[in-house]
């Protein structure tokens, strides 16, 4: 491909093509045509992927094993599944510059190691990446225990990110959210460019419905896409048995996980002669499926990072949509696309938005002409590409950051394994006459690098175990713990004060720290204080 502007930018264009099943693919081919009239585009065709024919002619594919460098600037689009395999391989070896379509990587890598059963390699990512967190995080997964949540807290991405000369997003959220992580790096927010299509024609909406059984006059709303479970489209099924949304029906255009049916949720609430699965479709299924829909749903928690192309092109369509109010979906406009906060009242929030806008036809129309006109105006490919031929030209003699260290937090009581502290108490001399009440001090001090966390925290935080050890059993048996009411840094101390009696007969004080939610100190390296009076 040849450059009809900037012939001094000469890049490698580097990914995923079609037929793969990407949406990244279907972004680059998007993309290419308007990048290659600002600079010259080599398209690179990656190992163990087939490229359309017609792709492969449209844009001249290199097979990248048998391209010579010949000094061009590596553009790289990398996302968060195994068709980026051989992207990251190439941008490992050879920096560029990186469009991370994903924040988080953590789910390729995963499914890159684990997925082999290589727990060593998941490890020593994890390290790289998130030192000791990564390290204690890393722990659970050697006997297959799996927490989603961590997921999308360890990015996994530093490694990759710190070898190339600058990273392209899609949000300023993204861009806020590396540059915080990752101080140094070269990073830049770039729209995602969609060519704008016709806007949606009601015929071919009728014609969808038809095809699938969904009645003509019902207010129809569409979730599209991979239905993950983060799509949280189960919500909207739940949001279904409302008695406001009672001639609402749903239709989900696109795969479900292997025995995540959403038309069995349905089915068990009620309103599965509302809700309707098409399963994988073609491109033209796929937008006569918006064209069906009055409005569609793009809830996102958590999120990835990613910003979404199925939204864009519903509403470059002409439809609007509501969003989480999370993340990157949070810097869409209110005239466009409607915020739903996630968490507690999630579903009341969707029933009140749906109720709103399904019942206000006129509202919904003026809502998908802003929905369109937003992506004319921001999402232009043409703008895109010079917006990523500005940055790739102001990039493409810069060094990569290199190797950081992450910078990690020191441990916490909430996720040490190794908790030393110290515990020295005055009061409690002998001899203590039975029967006589005293004024105790106990004083904990930190010793260790973590920080010992107050009671308040919950599991993790500290407290202070006071009991007399008794032969006949203990007198003060259910005295309420003493908690620890701030944190102790390393060196820190606090000095509990209480008053006790002494019991009959013999006895021993015994003065226990206790983790919240977790073992006592003394088996992680911490104190015990035991005194025979």
């Amino acid at each position: 491909m040849r450059s009809l502007t900037s012939p001094t930018l000469r890049l490698d264009f580097v990914s995923p093509l079609p037929p793969v099943r990407s949406g990244i693919a279907d972004y680059s081919v998007d993309l290419l045509p308007a990048l290659a009239e600002r600079a010259d585009v080599r398209v690179l065709g990656l190992a163990g992927q087939p490229v359309d024919p017609g792709v492969a002619r449209r844009f001249a594919v290199v097979p990248a094993a048998e391209a010579p460098d010949e000094g061009r600037l590596p553009l790289y689009q990398m996302g968060n599944n195994r068709h980026h395999d051989p992207v990251e391989a190439l941008a490992l070896g050879r920096p560029g510059v990186l469009t991370l379509h994903d924040v988080v990587l953590h789910h390729l890598h995963s499914e890159q190691t684990l997925g082999v059963r290589d727990y060593g390699a998941y490890r020593e990512r994890l390290v790289a990446d998130h030192g000791w967190v990564g390290a204690k995080a890393a722990r659970p997964r050697l006997w297959g225990g799996h927490v989603e949540a961590m997921l999308f807290e360890l990015p996994a991405h530093r490694t990759l990110l710190c070898r190339q000369r600058g990273v392209l997003v899609h949000s300023a959220w993204a861009a806020r959210t590396l540059t915080e992580e990752i101080p140094g790096l070269r990073v830049a927010a770039v729209p995602m460019g969609i060519p704008l299509p016709p806007p949606a024609d009601r015929a071919v909406g009728l014609g969808f419905r038809q095809r699938h059984g969904i009645p003509p006059d019902v207010p129809l709303i569409g979730s599209f896409g991979f239905q993950t479970p983060i799509k949280r489209t189960d919500r909207v099924v739940h949001a279904l048995t409302a008695p406001q949304l009672s001639r609402v029906h749903l239709v989900i255009v696109g795969e479900s996980p292997a025995g995540a049916s959403l038309v069995e949720l349905a089915r068990e609430l009620g309103v599965a002669d509302r809700v309707f699965e098409t399963g994988f479709v073609t491109f033209d299924e796929f937008e006569a499926g918006i064209a069906a829909s009055d409005l569609a749903l793009n809830l996102r928690y958590p999120s990835a990072g990613e910003t979404s192309a199925s939204l864009l092109r519903v509403l470059a369509a002409g439809r609007p949509a509501i969003v989480s109010e999370f993340a990157q979906f949070a810097e869409l406009p209110a005239a466009v696309a409607l915020q739903v906060p996630v968490g507690e009242g999630e579903v009341e929030g969707l029933v009140a938005r749906l109720a709103e806008l399904l019942a206000a036809p006129e509202a919904l129309a003026s809502m998908g002409a802003a929905a369109r006109e937003h992506v004319r105006r921001e999402h232009d490919p043409a703008r895109a590409a010079a917006a990523v031929v500005e940055h790739c030209a102001a990039w493409q003699h810069a060094e990569p950051l290199g190797a950081t260290a992450p910078e990690v937090p020191a441990p916490t009581s909430f996720t040490g394994h190794h908790l030393p502290a110290r515990l020295a108490v005055s009061g409690a001399e002998r001899p203590w006459p039975a029967g006589e009440r005293r004024h105790l001090r106990a004083t904990l001090v930190n010793s260790g690098p973590a920080t010992l966390l107050a009671a308040e925290r919950g599991p993790g935080g500290i407290a202070l175990e006071v009991a007399w050890v008794t032969p006949g059993g203990d007198p003060d048996a259910g005295r309420p713990w003493l908690p620890l009411p701030r944190d102790l840094a390393a060196g820190e101390s606090h000095t509990f004060e209480f008053a006790l009696r002494r019991p009959l007969g013999e006895a021993a004080l015994r003065l226990i720290p206790q983790l919240a939610g977790g073992p006592r100190l003394v088996e992680l390296g911490g104190p015990l204080w035991e005194g025979e009076l």
